[in-house]
């Protein structure tokens, strides 16, 4: 079973239903570290030792966090600039991350629809997170599409609980190292899940 570590990060967390939902479903689960940056360093003087030997015992990495201004918060932003040294995490001796699956676990208060060219944002998800795709590439990761849940402030109960539940699944799979089947019209993992729904 591969060890999946989830890098939390929401500055306001107590305050987000829909995090709330999707954490209480994950964070206990074997084979599962979950770990709160804004709860560990709410000085933001990160432990580099400590994140280098976490991200070393596992294999899937998930930044887990909403969308602030179309990036992350703050604290997950320091993360990856201290965090993920040269000739560490990438150069010519940085290899400590070499083939483990990435991706990103992001909560907007948008919808689907505000996210595309003739939206509102003028572009996709997956293009604002182009920024987080290459820094996985360039430390020699396998970079997934995301796993979204948009339109937050919307959101009924039940659609919430298909979310959560579909996290979980998504848990499930990269712990027994499935491999995605990422077709062009899978713009999420949300949508393979789907699909391999209907398959099965």
């Amino acid at each position: 079973m591969k060890n999946v570590l989830v890098l939390f990060a929401h500055p306001k967390f107590e305050h987000s239903k829909t995090n709330k939902a999707l954490v209480d479903k994950i964070q206990n689960r074997e084979g599962v570290t979950f770990h709160d940056l804004y709860e560990r360093y709410p000085d933001f003087n990160i432990d580099l030792p400590k994140e280098k030997e976490l991200l070393n015992t596992h294999d899937v990495i998930i930044w887990h966090h909403p969308f602030y201004w179309y990036n992350c918060p703050p604290l997950m932003k320091q993360w990856i600039d201290v965090v993920l040294e040269f000739n560490w995490a990438y150069g010519p001796k940085g290899n400590a991350l070499q083939d483990k699956k990435c991706l990103n676990v992001i909560t907007t208060g948008g919808t689907r629809e505000v996210y595309c060219s003739s939206g509102n944002n003028h572009y996709s998800v997956n293009e604002f997170l182009r920024p987080f795709e290459q820094t996985a590439r360039l430390c020699g990761m396998e970079y997934l599409p995301p796993f979204t849940v948009m339109g937050t402030h919307n959101l009924s109960k039940e659609d919430l609980e298909t979310h959560v539940n579909q996290y979980d699944r998504l848990i499930s799979a990269l712990q027994e190292d499935k491999t995605f089947k990422i077709t062009k019209e899978c713009e999420f993992l949300n949508d393979t899940l789907l699909l391999k729904n209907k398959q099965e």
